[in-house]
């Protein structure tokens, strides 16, 4: 029988030869949104995986919902069902679980109960980190599981314990998250409470994450005004937190001390209690000192320096024109007025600005020619004023009104010498001396004294250029020379010395004519120096400030809020009228008075601290002024 021939290939084998590639799409996987996952149905395969009750399954699961339980856009009610499987685990090792673990704290739990315990951490975690999200936050408050399982944690669990220290940690983060719905129990209900536990872990514990989070509980509890009828004046939260404070490099216990201490003593009873406190004066300058830790200031420098001009100290003065001896041999034989005119045109120079006294032209006139006034007669002096108008037409003589009257000439000005005159030359004779300069003021001394010995009058006046020293003995004559001698060397000048002068900026000249007259100059470089602050403060500080302000409010503002009274010391201002006989006696109810004095002192032992405090905000600024001023009056009534 022929056996037909096969034109197909059976169905359980596959043509490779023949079979086309699918292209498929990949999933969008994009921050880690494993968006199959996460299909809204009850069949959702993390949700079945948990609850199957296989270990591997389980694992899967919680692994893929810890990544995707950071993610803005995981949403807990739209997986049906995800939220009550998440609670199954923590509420196992809630209520039986932690037995098991206490059984085993020096030895290693077995498999099976280890692998529990790790499922139920990873749930919680993946319930505290999804609270993170607003929505999310909302889901777990209103869900009815929420609470009993976190009070069964907090009740249950001992926090000391490593086995379950992680465990807590979440439940009170998780419960960080919804704490503003929750209103405690009062002490006589039967009902669980977490609050015994936050403070114990707040005042006893070792674990500083579990110190934080406790603290930064209770303060959002007791944010809450219905739950200040659980607050104690001696709560281990709050003595904790004073211990805490002085940390300033650990700034998340900082931070958690300073926001429990302001929502416990936001509470009226609780700052009058406070003011009793004994730690409280030190309290108060450890808020003060983190307010000078935290501002951050920037130095100004501002200049007030007054319009100055500075001139060398040294300069090169360049002396005036004295007559030479052929310039004096000329003008000697001349008739008058022609010599006064030369003898003019030789020693001045016009000069808008300058000026020289009348009695200055006669003398020098005089010194000049009267030697010679026996064979060439002189002029008189009201002649030699009336001279220079007609060699300087420019010039003026006038009287200055004083007291007293100057008489001077303005518009000339003594000749100047083109070259410096030489340092050390002999100005003997009138200037006439033909001696060559010499190299020291020892050698210049010396000439000066051949010329004393070569006279033979025992007086004889100083012929030093135009000296007026009358005649008087060679004993007296020789130190006098030494006046005329310039130094070999610049004076010395300490090393704090500047190169310049500082004068004034209203054209004052120098060398001064009178230096006992000299005004004195303002300060060259005057600048003042203060510090500012650049910010406001931070959040810490700013809470801290707010616990200054309360813990100054109940200390002076109660005792001078009283109403005014209408008698003579109040200035007749209307006030609460009545009729005392005898003394006032006020009774201190409960100690009032007592912690009012007792926060006065302390805010006025801290005063010098809290004027170093600068903040850039006005009103906050006026807060510390207030409390300086208010702790500089206690220190009178305290």
């Amino acid at each position: 029988m022929a056996v037909p021939a096969r034109t197909s290939t059976p169905g359980v084998y596959r043509q490779y030869g023949q079979q086309q590639p699918v292209q498929r799409v990949g999933p969008n996987v994009t921050d880690d949104y494993e968006r199959w996952y996460t299909e809204a149905n009850s069949s959702n395969r993390m949700v079945l995986s948990i609850r199957s009750g296989i270990n591997s399954e389980i694992a899967w699961a919680l692994d893929r919902l810890y990544r995707l339980c950071a993610n803005d856009q995981f949403i807990l009610k739209t997986i049906p069902g995800l939220t009550d499987a998440l609670f199954e685990w923590p509420e196992w090792y809630a209520t039986e679980g932690y037995l098991v673990a206490e059984k085993y704290q020096l030895f290693a739990m077995p498999d099976a109960e280890d692998r529990k315990r790790r499922h139920a951490l990873e749930s919680i975690f993946i319930l505290r980190n999804s609270a993170t999200n607003e929505p999310n936050a909302y889901e777990l408050a209103n869900h009815a599981r929420t609470l009993p399982l976190l009070f069964n944690a907090l009740s249950n669990l001992a926090p000391d314990t490593d086995m379950n220290a992680e465990f807590v940690l979440n439940a009170i983060e998780l419960l960080q998250a919804i704490s503003q719905s929750i209103i405690l129990s009062g002490p006589a209900s039967k009902e669980k409470s977490p609050l015994h536990t936050l403070l114990q872990i707040a005042g006893s514990s070792s674990n500083r994450s579990l110190i934080v989070s406790a603290l930064t509980l209770l303060a959002q509890l007791f944010s809450n005004i219905q739950n200040t009828i659980r607050l104690d004046s001696n709560s281990p939260a709050l003595a904790a937190s004073i211990r805490y404070l002085p940390l300033f490099v650990d700034r998340a216990l900082v931070d958690a001390s300073l926001n429990y201490m302001y929502a416990h003593l936001s509470h009226p009873p609780m700052v009058k209690a406070f003011l009793h406190h004994p730690l409280m004066p030190s309290t108060l300058r450890v808020l003060v000192s983190f307010l000078l830790s935290e501002q951050v200031e920037e130095t100004v420098n501002l200049d007030i320096s007054a319009v100055t001009r500075a001139i060398p100290a040294t300069s090169v003065v360049i002396p005036v024109h004295d007559l030479t001896k052929e310039e004096l041999e000329t003008l000697i034989p001349m008739p008058e007025p022609q010599r006064c005119y030369e003898w003019m045109k030789i020693m001045f120079v016009a000069t808008p600005d300058g000026e020289l006294t009348q009695v200055d032209f006669w003398t020098l006139y005089k010194d000049v020619f009267t030697p010679f006034a026996d064979r060439h007669p002189v002029l008189v002096a009201s002649d030699v004023i009336k001279n220079v108008n007609v060699v300087f037409p420019q010039a003026q003589a006038m009287v200055l009104p004083g007291p007293p009257q100057r008489f001077v000439v303005r518009g000339v000005d003594r000749r100047k010498d083109t070259e410096a005159a030489p340092r050390f030359k002999c100005l003997w004779e009138r200037s006439t001396c033909p001696a060559p300069p010499l190299e020291a003021p020892g050698e210049l001394y010396d000439h000066l004294l051949q010329h004393l010995e070569s006279s033979e009058n025992p007086e004889l006046p100083c012929l030093w250029a135009t000296c007026p020293l009358p005649s008087t003995s060679k004993l007296r004559l020789r130190p006098h020379v030494l006046t005329h001698l310039s130094s070999s060397q610049p004076p010395a000048k300490h090393p704090s010395q500047d190169d310049t002068i500082t004068v004034t900026a209203d054209g004052e000249s120098y060398p001064f004519t009178d230096p006992t007259k000299r005004r004195p100059p303002p300060p060259r470089h005057t600048s003042i120096s203060y510090t500012r602050p650049v910010a406001d403060p931070p959040s810490a500080a700013l809470t801290a400030l707010l616990i200054i302000r309360i813990l100054f409010r109940s200390s002076f503002v109660a005792t001078t809020d009283t109403a005014p009274r209408a008698d003579g010391e109040h200035f007749g201002f209307p006030g609460v009228v009545e009729d005392d006989e005898g003394d006032d006696v006020v009774e201190d109810i409960g100690g009032e008075l007592e912690g009012e004095r007792r926060g006065r002192r302390a805010f006025v032992g801290v005063r010098r601290m809290m004027e170093d405090v600068r903040m850039k905000d006005e009103t906050l600024m006026s807060w510390i002024v207030e409390m300086v001023y208010a702790a500089y009056d206690g220190l009178l009534r305290s």
